[in-house]
């Protein structure tokens, strides 16, 4: 199995403040392996995926993707990294006045020329690819309607279109369900899981949902405080571990929508 990943020892310190985002943040990510990394708010979950692909300079630490490190790159070797790296953010970042079919094909910018990106020339089986995986997903019918015509749930599954799009070996999903009702992020959480087995895509999915970590995720990673409290498989993370995780007790903690205790 190949290394995808390699994080180490990883640190953030934003201007103004004192107390480190991320602190001595290590770990690997291998070929076709979901991690679900959870922690409170403020635990460092987003500052670590936006260091790992450059959208954050990290203070310190060093991050190599499939061997190849990206930070300290020059930008013209960012680039060329970031292309095997897919992004799906929380608010979607589409253009909400463009079409589902333009939106994925941006998936394709970082490998086009700057004038036939600016002019849309994809080529035809650019096209046929991304109209492939719109019908995958459930997505056939809305080819040109208008991103922002479409459900929350829609809109995040054409960013998950558009990221593989880039042919990625990695693929960051930064709270992808955080403002989806539970049918709708219980598709996103699949197809997410489905794409990255089917694939060998390498994943790692920022959650605030415990439960939803557990059920698709086959490796944990617990985040506090800047640090990493744990890193192990989902069936193996138990309730003490997840009470050190949210230093909270059980009892105060909503999993699977009921408080446990």
């Amino acid at each position: 199995m190949n290394r995808i990943l390699e994080v180490r020892n990883l640190k953030k310190i934003y201007r103004g403040t004192d107390q480190p985002a991320i602190e001595d943040v290590t770990f690997t990510v291998e070929e076709g392996e979901t991690v679900g990394i959870i922690g409170p708010s403020g635990a460092g979950k987003s500052t670590l995926l936006r260091c790992i692909n450059r959208l954050v300079n990290p203070t310190g630490g060093r991050v190599f993707i499939e061997g190849e490190e990206i930070t300290g790159a020059r930008a013209a070797k960012v680039r060329s990294l970031r292309r095997r790296v897919g992004m799906v953010f929380q608010h979607h970042n589409l253009v909400g006045r463009l079409t589902v079919m333009q939106n994925v094909m941006h998936g394709r910018l970082g490998y086009m020329g700057v004038m036939d990106g600016v002019l849309g020339r994809y080529s035809e089986e650019d096209k046929q690819r991304a109209a492939a995986i719109l019908r995958q997903t459930g997505l056939g019918d809305f080819f040109y309607h208008r991103a922002g015509e479409l459900s929350g749930g829609q809109r995040q599954r054409v960013g998950i279109v558009r990221a593989l799009m880039q042919e990625p070996s990695l693929l960051l999903c930064d709270e992808p369900i955080a403002s989806l009702d539970p049918a709708s992020a219980q598709i996103v959480m699949e197809l997410i899981r489905d794409i990255c087995r089917k694939r060998s895509i390498a994943c790692i999915v920022n959650l605030h949902q415990v439960d939803a970590a557990l059920k698709y995720m086959n490796r944990i990673i617990g985040m506090y405080n800047g640090r990493i409290v744990y890193d192990g498989s989902a069936t193996d993370l138990t309730g003490p571990m997840i009470e050190k995780i949210y230093n909270r007790p059980m009892t105060q903690l909503m999993i699977g929508g009921e408080r446990i205790g």
